[in-house]
């Protein structure tokens, strides 16, 4: 039986730990790509089996590149692009000048997939899935304003590099129809789920934050059940190539793993195709 070779990206904690871990435990050898090494070491410690820590800072196209070049595995089945910011502060940029959320949360995936293409290629039923949010829904595009520099508001940027990641997700299983590809692009999206992104988000609030980021256990659902339309995409025996999956109660908040739908401007092709433009302009990345 063949070992299937998977990266999950963020993988050291909250969704992308449980995806990491369950890859693990139905046998995968699990790459786990992430910005803070030591606190991966940690996680594949409690994770076990077959799984190694490799540096990855999405934030960087440098980190992206390098860490494709050092991979050593010629062949990739599962690409989980799971890791992701999301910041209450002050407008912030990435070390090639993207404002974060839009440069971690998608551009950086994007690159990331780009350059790995080649490795999902040699695999037989390679499978990509791109990690959105509900917040996608509410979200707009400004092609004007792509970095938000002007008008910024963190929750407004959050929710539009989702919407880009979404829209990357759905425009990548059109172009590999297009060449007859037999690489899967799924989406998947966590509803409310309790994670420690929004602690995080909250914690420069002081008091108020905290205070924040308690109700919110409320109303959010255990990390585990959080992560199981990433592992439908990643796992499912009965998927095709751009379903798009998250949980079915509550507007899509938390419950069981359904498919989802997108938002209107997340489904069109003349928006995927323009945004894609754009990110192979900024990234300087192509996909053949």
């Amino acid at each position: 039986m063949t070992t299937l070779n998977a990266i999950v990206t963020g993988a050291n904690s909250g969704i992308g730990f449980v995806t990491a871990t369950q890859l693990a435990r139905q046998g995968a050898h699990v790459v786990l790509a992430v910005r803070n090494v030591p606190a991966g070491r940690q996680a594949a410690r409690r994770i076990g089996g077959s799984v190694e820590v490799r540096e990855l800072d999405l934030a960087s196209l440098d980190s992206v590149r390098a860490f494709a070049a050092d991979l050593p595995h010629p062949a990739i089945d599962l690409l989980i692009n799971n890791a992701g910011v999301v910041l209450l502060g002050p407008r912030r940029t990435t070390a090639d000048g993207f404002e974060l959320h839009l440069g971690t949360n998608m551009l950086g995936h994007f690159a990331l997939t780009g350059r790995l293409l080649d490795r999902l290629a040699k695999a037989p039923a390679a499978r990509v899935v791109s990690l959105s949010s509900i917040t996608h829904k509410r979200a707009r595009l400004d092609f004007d304003d792509l970095m938000f520099e002007r008008d910024y508001r963190a929750a407004a940027a959050y929710g539009r590099s989702k919407l880009a990641t979404t829209l990357f997700g759905v425009e990548l299983d059109r172009r590999l129809r297009a060449t007859g590809s037999p690489i899967l692009s799924l989406l998947a999206h966590p509803g409310l789920t309790r994670t420690n992104l929004t602690p995080r988000a909250w914690a420069h609030r002081g008091r108020l934050g905290r205070i924040f980021a308690s109700a919110g256990l409320l109303v959010t659902q255990p990390v585990e059940r959080g992560a199981q339309p990433t592992l439908r995409a990643a796992l499912g025996p009965d998927v095709h190539s751009g379903q798009f999956f998250g949980p079915a109660g509550l507007r899509e908040t938390r419950g069981r793993v359904t498919e989802a739908r997108l938002s209107r401007e997340a489904a069109d092709p003349a928006i995927g195709r323009r945004l894609w433009a754009a990110a192979e302009d900024l990234t300087a990345v192509s996909f053949r």
